[in-house]
């Protein structure tokens, strides 16, 4: 596997290196290790074409964990810090290049 993380998150390019069973995977980690049941996370997304399967993908696997998952849309990254920051929040996804 090719190395994903980069300095300031997961990496590659979509369909390629990056898939919908990575972002499940990815929901299902930071659901349970960031936030646990019944907490909420929140996830973002920029413009471009594969944020909604990403997006979706991320929710589906914390929301099987029995996580809140809060979609915000298309925000910019200091909008979603800004939001994971809020009452009942316990971590923030943004979806971007």
């Amino acid at each position: 596997m090719a190395r994903l993380f980069g300095t300031d998150g997961i990496r590659g390019v979509a369909n390629v290196d990056l898939k919908p069973t990575l972002a499940y995977a990815l929901g299902r980690a930071c659901a349970a290790r960031l936030v646990g049941p019944g907490g909420g996370l929140v996830v973002g997304q920029d413009t471009r074409r594969s944020g909604d399967m990403f997006v979706a993908a991320i929710t589906a696997g914390a929301t099987s964990l029995g996580v809140d998952v809060h979609q915000v849309g298309v925000v910019p990254t200091p909008a979603l810090a800004y939001l994971a920051a809020g009452d009942g929040i316990k971590a923030g996804i943004m979806v971007s290049a």
